[in-house]
């Protein structure tokens, strides 16, 4: 009876012990039904053809004859005879230590600014955000206007003053320069992240750095600069990752005969030269894989150092 009695009750605990496990094994399934989406679109989208283009990279494709196999002939080609990217590199890397910091330097004095409390201040801030969203295109059209040696706007504006303006597009010299104002017309972006992060600094701190007597650089510096850097780290992240995939302006401003084509070349028009102009598939995919590998290391370098510049709030709770 005993006996009976115990099988029992080891049979309610086991079936109490099945139910929870039958729970967990149904909000798996509906987790994994409702990400499927998703992960079906990573595996074929973006992990996929990932993987694909790395198989391609030690290739020689044409897109219509079958891949054939040369192992790191294409990788030895560039870093080793092909001149072109080696220029696309340094001209990149000009392009990016040039942009990324003017870049943040500019949006944090824009933001700084729109942040006052003054009449007619959204009407500036609009203003500030409209040239992000016209397309990139348009922009570039403007500007071969505004750079043009004769009658162009910003010659014009410099010889009012006196100075002989450069030919900024047709000179080996300035057409990277060029590049940089024309990509500065767009912060917008940037200066919407930080006047959200300024707007966000508990003004307490404001005020009881007012009672200590201190002044308004040193609000700035004590107070503002810090509590912005997390947004001021992401923003160099995207800065660095976009201005190392410049594409549009470079591809357009290179369509002009004019244009000394070796000065402006980058990496991301010559992988689309190679690719659809040139039908290298398997050089272009190395071509991306080094950028890859060219903007993973950094970005790496970049979250390194945030230990010692980026300042969180929670870090001071704790």
């Amino acid at each position: 009876m005993a006996a009976s009695q115990t099988s029992l009750s080891d049979t309610s605990v086991i079936r109490r012990a099945r139910k929870p496990l039958k729970a967990r094994q149904r909000e798996s399934l509906w987790f994994y039904l409702i990400i499927s989406p998703w992960l079906i679109g990573l595996l074929l989208l973006l992990a996929g053809p990932m993987v694909y283009s790395m198989y391609l990279s030690f290739t020689n494709w044409d897109l219509f004859s079958a891949p054939e196999w040369v192992g790191l002939d294409n990788y030895i080609r560039l870093f080793t005879r092909d001149r072109t990217f080696g220029s696309a590199i340094g001209n990149t890397f000009i392009y990016t230590f040039l942009y990324v910091p003017l870049n943040i330097i500019f949006s944090l004095a824009i933001a700084y600014l729109l942040n006052k409390h003054l009449p007619g201040m959204r009407f500036f801030r609009t203003v500030i955000y409209l040239p992000y969203v016209v397309p990139v295109v348009a922009t570039t059209m403007v500007f071969r206007w505004v750079f043009a040696p004769d009658n162009g706007l910003l010659n014009g504006f410099l010889g009012a003053f006196g100075i002989d303006g450069p030919a900024w597009l047709l000179n080996p010299s300035w057409v990277k320069f060029a590049l940089v104002i024309m990509s500065l017309w767009g912060v917008g972006s940037s200066v919407v992240f930080l006047l959200a992060g300024m707007q966000g600094i508990p003004s307490e701190l404001y005020e009881a750095a007012a009672i200590d007597g201190a002044s308004e650089r040193h609000h700035f510096f004590r107070i503002t600069l810090p509590m912005l850097s997390p947004v001021i780290f992401f923003n160099m992240i995207m800065s660095i990752i976009a201005s190392l995939q410049t594409f549009t302006q470079v591809y357009i401003l290179s369509a002009d005969p004019n244009t000394p084509n070796n000065a402006i070349v980058m990496i991301i028009p010559y992988l689309f030269d190679n690719a659809f102009r040139f039908n290298r598939m398997g050089y272009a995919s190395a071509i991306a894989w080094v950028l890859f590998v060219i903007i993973f290391v950094f970005t790496l370098l970049v979250i390194r150092s945030s230990s010692a510049w980026v300042f969180y709030e929670n870090e001071m709770k704790r």
